[in-house]
């Protein structure tokens, strides 16, 4: 599965990534949806899931955030801003263990790490769309637990 986040019009980008990765199924995390929704055109045979950003306006028809389970795992993914995961991740991680999230999912810092802490994967795939430093994340999802790591563009 392929993870991208904050895409700011460079589909191109994340173009390239799904034919050189080949996944079964990408999340897009924000920023922005008609990048994911274009990507999706590109690739209709592949499921994609997205969540807003905060640079796609405010969308009553779409979540914030969604819970998802795949592969036993279950997932929070959200772009992060309504945590305001800028000024720390805190609130975003209670807010994952509140749900008994296996993975937190975000973007909106632009700053790719992912890092398993007490039980739970918490990953950043960064800037799909970046200028100086594109990155995406790739999670492997197996039965009883999941790998996540990072690529750059």
């Amino acid at each position: 599965m392929l993870l991208f986040s904050d895409s700011h019009g460079n589909v191109a980008n994340m173009a390239d990534t799904v034919r050189l990765e080949q996944p079964d199924q990408i999340l897009h995390l924000g920023d922005l949806l008609q990048d994911a929704d274009a990507l999706s055109s590109q690739f209709p045979h592949i499921p994609l899931v997205s969540v807003p950003g905060n640079c796609d306006g405010r969308r009553p028809d779409l979540p914030e955030e969604r819970v998802l389970e795949l592969d036993g795992c279950r997932i929070l993914m959200t772009h992060g801003h309504i945590y305001q995961v800028k000024m720390g991740i805190g609130a975003a991680v209670r807010a994952a263990r509140e749900v008994r999230a296996d993975l937190l999912l975000f973007g909106h810092t632009h700053q790719a790490f992912c890092e398993y802490e007490n039980g739970m994967w918490v990953v950043n795939p960064g800037s799909a769309g970046s200028l100086t430093q594109p990155s995406y994340a790739v999670l492997i999802l197996e039965a009883g637990g999941a790998v996540c790591y990072l690529s750059k563009i």
